[in-house]
C-alpha cells in the first residue's frame, strides 16, 4: 500500500530511471509521439524528402563551418592567405572547405525545390500560414548567410561582389548611403566590412537553426500537407512516421549524399569560381562580375530594370510578395493537381525564374534584356493577378472525399 504522503514516484507510467525521468521531463515519450508514432499522410511523394535533406545539410554546414572558422582570419590582409592555408596546410582542410562550399549550393538548390513544392501543392493555405511564413524567413536568412559567406574568401569575385552589393544598397533613397557605409565600414570593402560579414555569417548560421526549430514545431502543430491537398479524415489516410517515412527519407538522403560525393570528389571546380582563386585587387575589376548561381535570378531582376533603385525594388519585392501568397490566393483548393490553370501558371513561374537566372548570367544584354523584362513581368503577374483571380477560374472542381479514396481513384 502506497503512503499517501509520499505519492507514486513513477507517476503511474512504469518503473525504472527512464520512466522516472519521463514523468518529469517527457523527452522520450515526446520524441516517440512526434517522430515515431506521428500520423503522416500516406501519399507523400519524393518532394517531401527535401525537408529532411535540408536539415541534414544544415547540420553538416554548421559542423564544417565551425572547423573553418577557427582557422580563418577575418582581415583584408589575412583572409585570402588563411583560406589558402586551410586548403593546403590544414589536414583534410581542402575536404572541409569543399564540403562547406558544395553544401551551400546544394542547400540552396534543395531550398528552392522545397519552396516551389509548397507553392505547387498549396502548403501555404490555412491552417499552415505560420509554417509558410517561417519557411520564407528561413529563405531570407539563408540568402543573407550565403552572401556573407561568399565574401569571406576575399578573392576577386568576393571583393567585387561585396562592392556591387554596396552600390545596389546605395541606390535606396535617403538611407542608402548610410546603409552602404554601415555594411562596408567605409567607401569601399575592407577590414571592417570583412569582419562584419564574418560575424553576420557565423551568427546567422546558428539563428537559422533556431528558426528551423520553430518551422518544425509549426509543422507538427498543423501536420503535413500532401499532394492531394486534402486533410486526413480517417485512419486509413495516414501512416506512422516511423518506419514508413524514416526509411523513405533515408533513401532520399543516400541518393543526395551520392550526388554530394560526386561533386566534392569528382567535380570540385564546378562549385568554385575561378576568379576567386586570385586575391582581392581593388585596382582590377574582373571582366564578368556575377554572383553564385543561386543569386542569378535576382541579379537578372536587378539588371532587367533600367533604374538601379527599380531593379533593387524588383529583386527585394520578388521575395516580399511570397509573404503575401496565403492571402493573395483566394481559391479554396490547395493542390495544383485540381487546378489546371494554376498548374500551367506554376510551369510558367518556374520557367520565368530559370530565364531570369540566364538573364543574370548573360548580363541582360541584347535580346536577354527583353527576355528578362518579360520573365520579370510574369513573375509578379503570377502572384498579383493569377492568384487573386484563380478562384473564379476553378469553379465546379470536385475533390476526392479522402486521401485514401483519391489514391484508390488514381488522383
Amino acid at each position: 500500500m502506497t503512503d499517501a504522503g509520499s505519492g507514486d514516484v513513477t507517476g503511474g507510467k512504469g518503473e525504472g530511471a527512464a520512466a522516472w525521468l519521463d514523468a518529469r521531463l517527457p523527452v522520450v515519450s515526446g520524441f516517440r509521439q512526434e517522430y515515431i508514432d506521428y500520423p503522416t499522410p500516406r501519399n507523400l511523394n519524393g518532394l517531401w524528402n527535401f525537408g529532411a535533406i535540408l536539415m541534414v545539410v544544415l547540420l553538416v554546414m554548421l559542423a564544417t563551418g565551425i572547423f573553418l572558422a577557427v582557422n580563418y582570419t577575418p582581415t583584408a590582409a589575412g583572409a585570402f592567405a588563411s583560406v589558402e592555408a586551410i586548403e593546403r596546410q590544414l589536414p583534410s582542410g581542402w575536404l572541409l572547405r569543399s564540403i562547406h562550399v558544395t553544401g551551400a549550393s546544394l542547400f540552396l538548390a534543395a531550398l528552392y525545390v522545397h519552396l516551389f513544392r509548397g507553392l505547387y501543392y498549396g502548403s501555404y493555405k490555412r491552417p499552415r500560414e505560420v509554417l509558410w511564413l517561417t519557411g520564407l524567413l528561413l529563405l531570407v536568412m539563408v540568402m543573407f548567410t550565403a552572401f556573407a559567406g561568399y565574401v569571406l574568401p576575399w578573392g576577386q569575385m568576393s571583393y567585387w561582389g561585396a562592392d556591387v552589393a554596396g552600390k545596389a544598397v546605395d541606390a535606396i533613397p535617403g538611407i542608402g548611403p548610410w546603409l552602404e557605409h554601415f555594411l562596408q565600414g567605409g567607401d569601399a570593402p575592407g577590414d571592417v566590412s570583412l569582419h562584419r560579414f564574418f560575424v553576420l555569417h557565423f551568427v546567422l548560421a546558428f539563428a537559422v537553426l533556431g528558426v528551423v526549430v520553430l518551422h518544425v514545431a509549426a509543422l507538427h502543430v498543423t501536420g503535413s500537407n500532401n499532394p492531394l491537398g486534402i486533410e486526413p479524415k480517417e485512419p486509413r489516410d495516414t501512416l506512422t512516421f516511423h518506419p514508413y517515412y524514416t526509411s523513405k527519407d533515408a533513401v532520399g538522403l543516400i541518393l543526395f549524399a551520392l550526388l554530394f560525393a560526386v561533386l566534392v570528389f569528382f567535380l570540385p571546380n564546378l562549385m568554385f569560381e575561378a576568379e576567386n582563386f586570385r586575391p582581392a585587387n581593388p585596382l582590377h575589376t574582373p571582366a564578368d562580375i556575377e554572383p553564385e548561381w543561386y543569386f542569378l535570378p535576382f541579379y537578372g531582376m536587378l539588371q532587367s530594370v533600367p533604374s538601379k533603385f527599380g531593379g533593387l525594388l524588383a529583386a527585394v519585392g520578388s521575395i516580399l510578395v511570397l509573404f503575401l501568397v496565403p492571402w493573395l490566393d483566394t481559391s479554396p483548393i490547395r493542390s495544383a493537381r485540381f487546378r489546371p490553370v494554376y498548374r500551367l501558371g506554376m510551369v510558367a513561374l518556374v520557367a520565368s525564374f530559370i530565364l531570369l537566372g540566364l538573364v543574370g548570367r548573360h548580363h541582360a544584354e541584347g535580346g536577354w534584356m527583353i527576355v528578362g523584362r518579360v520573365a520579370l513581368a510574369y513573375y509578379f503577374a503570377h502572384f498579383l493577378v493569377l492568384l487573386p483571380l484563380s478562384k473564379r477560374l476553378e469553379r465546379g472542381v470536385i475533390l476526392p472525399r479522402s486521401i485514401s479514396s483519391g489514391m484508390d481513384a488514381g488522383a
